[in-house]
């Protein structure tokens, strides 16, 4: 690789990594998969950066202990559930976008700000907390029914890995 297509890559993997952190960071407080996100990025800056790999293990862990407390009873799940249809659904309203109604109490390009990118951003993150959902029902609905703790289910479906 030349030169100049290795400085190419490096600073798109940076851009792409430190993106997926800061969405991450930020997700852990907004709707969104912050965990995921954050591992992701640590996982793009792994391949340039010792700190990252170290850091990758533990938030991965986190993440799937996460994701098997999700699916630990029919309440969160429901709750999981409704949580991503509303995101989906507010995704769809804020394409559309419908006029400020009356009782808007600041000016009306302040109403719905962000536009087209915004809802799909909401749609997306919608999508992907579905597939989430999905995804650890299936890797850790029956360990926790069996009476595991999120610990042990992770723990199990690394010995399986």
């Amino acid at each position: 690789m030349t030169w100049g297509a290795a400085a190419t890559k490096r600073i798109l993997l940076e851009i792409v990594g430190w993106t997926l952190v800061l969405a991450g960071i930020a997700a852990l407080v907004l709707p969104g998969p912050g965990l995921v996100l954050l591992f992701c990025g640590l996982l793009v800056l792994s391949q340039q950066y010792e700190w990252a790999e170290r850091r990758l293990e533990p938030v991965e862990r986190r993440a799937m202990q996460a994701a098997a407390e999700g699916v630990r009873t029919w309440p969160r799940i429901i709750g999981s559930t409704l949580g991503a249809l509303w995101l989906v659904g507010i995704g769809i309203y804020w394409i559309v976008s419908p006029p400020a109604p009356d009782w808007w109490p600041v000016p009306d390009r302040w109403w719905l700000f962000g536009g087209l990118g915004t809802g799909i951003t909401l749609v997306l993150s919608g999508i992907l907390a579905f597939g989430l959902l999905i995804y650890s029902y299936r890797r850790f609905r029956g360990q926790v029914m069996s009476g595991m703790t999120a610990e042990q289910a992770v723990a199990s479906t690394e010995e399986d890995d």
